[in-house]
């Protein structure tokens, strides 16, 4: 696999669950769901070291930085709420009801609106961020996977992982506008849209498959072996690299040149390492391990190009 390991950084806490992740490029702050430890754990990439952790986050699933806002949220699958914080304080600001089991986020930055996975509700929840207050419930028919924004259409993307479908959010009038069948898919759980080659990257976690959709003709265009488990996704666009990050350990990458995607490569990189972010810039791309040695770490890992 074309990675190099840079560092370990201890990260505190118990060597329990993490979960999503998400990276402020312009602050260089990585924000991390400590879920085990109900911790939003905040990592500075410059220094390389923890500069805070906010707590009383019940059960931490889904971590969304919005830099425009100057704001982060995440979602509390312990007492089903979606919680914002204040990026400059790192101080919890509100708290607003979020379903049965909010898990993944995604910002329509047009309607100023949030949309939450409600995994087991079978909905996306919508909330307000002017307000912070949830302004719509979206039926989707099934247990809700990640959800995802793309640029290019301004609509939101959720998987339907019972139905083995991708839905199209229109967020002007937070209703369900279609459904893409997805052949092949078991349990697809994870998603990720590139908005520069309009194909998105589906994870199923049931399958163990790696699904490309191309977005203009709505089809089912490859499908990949991963790791078992998959779960979080991550590009550097650069590179033109899509990570592939798994329960299992194993992370797959892929290449995309020119449309079309084939695997780089396929390793396994640590203990539950389920969890990727990239920052584009420098090309490093982090997975947080809850349980290395006994501790949680932080993994660096650097692109070999």
């Amino acid at each position: 696999m074309p990675l190099r390991e840079v560092a370990d950084i201890p990260l505190g806490g118990h060597p329990t669950r993490f979960d999503y992740a998400s990276y402020d490029a312009r602050r260089h702050l990585l924000f991390m769901a400590h879920l085990g430890d109900s911790t939003v754990v905040v990592f500075d990439t410059t220094a390389q070291r923890v500069i805070a952790r906010i707590p009383d986050i019940s059960k931490v699933h889904g971590v969304l930085v919005i830099p425009q806002l100057g704001r982060v949220y995440a979602s509390a699958t312990g007492s089903n709420q979606v919680v914002a914080i204040d990026e400059d304080t790192l101080k919890v600001i509100a708290r607003a009801p979020a379903g049965i089991y909010p898990d993944g986020m995604a910002y329509a930055p047009a309607e100023h609106k949030l949309y939450v996975s409600d995994e087991q509700g079978d909905t996306d929840t919508v909330i307000d961020v002017r307000t912070n207050q949830r302004v719509a419930t979206i039926a989707l028919g099934g247990d809700v996977g990640n959800t995802q924004y793309d640029p290019v259409t301004g609509h939101v993307f959720a998987n339907v992982q019972t139905r083995r479908q991708l839905v199209e959010i229109d967020p002007s009038v937070d209703r369900v506008i279609s459904r893409i069948d997805l052949p092949g898919a078991r349990g697809n759980h994870g998603l990720l849209i590139d908005p520069s080659s309009r194909l998105a990257f589906i994870a199923c976690e049931d399958n163990n498959k790696l699904l490309v959709l191309n977005m203009a003709s709505r089809r089912v265009v490859a499908s990949f072996e991963v790791g078992g488990d998959p779960d979080v996704l991550a590009i550097d666009p650069d590179l033109g690299w899509v990570y592939v990050a798994s329960e299992s350990g194993i992370v797959s990458i892929f290449k995309l040149r020119h449309g079309r995607v084939s695997k780089l490569g396929q390793a396994l990189l640590g203990p539950n390492a389920h969890v990727v972010v990239v920052d584009p810039a420098t090309h490093l791309a982090y997975f947080p391990l809850k349980n290395f040695h006994g501790q949680p770490v932080l993994r660096i890992m650097s692109a070999i190009h």
